[in-house]
C-alpha cells in the first residue's frame, strides 16, 4: 500500500474546534494512527486487518467518557470526521 499523504491534516476539523478538548484529538488520531501503521506495513491479512480496526473502533467509543468529562462528545461533526 502506498504511505498516507504526510500532507493530509488528519481529524483537522476537530483540531479546528475547540469544543474538542487537543488532548482528547490526540488520543483519537492514536488510535487511527495504528491502523494506518499497519496497513503501510503491507498487511493485506484481513483477519488482522480486522481486528485492529475493530481495537482502533473499541479505544475510540472508550474516549466517550473522557470526552463527556470534558464537555464534549463524540458526535456526528466527529464521527464524520473520524471516518
Amino acid at each position: 500500500m502506498k504511505t498516507f499523504d504526510p500532507n493530509y491534516k488528519l481529524l483537522d476539523e476537530m483540531y479546528q474546534d475547540n469544543y474538542y478538548p487537543t488532548f482528547l484529538v490526540d488520543k483519537v488520531k492514536d488510535e487511527l494512527q495504528k491502523v494506518i501503521d499497519l496497513l503501510e506495513s503491507g498487511e493485506t491479512d484481513t483477519e488482522v486487518v480486522q481486528e485492529t480496526l475493530d481495537e482502533a473502533v473499541c479505544g475510540i467509543n472508550d474516549l466517550q467518557e473522557e470526552f463527556d468529562e470534558n464537555d464534549s462528545e463524540i458526535e456526528t461533526v466527529a464521527r464524520e470526521c473520524i471516518a
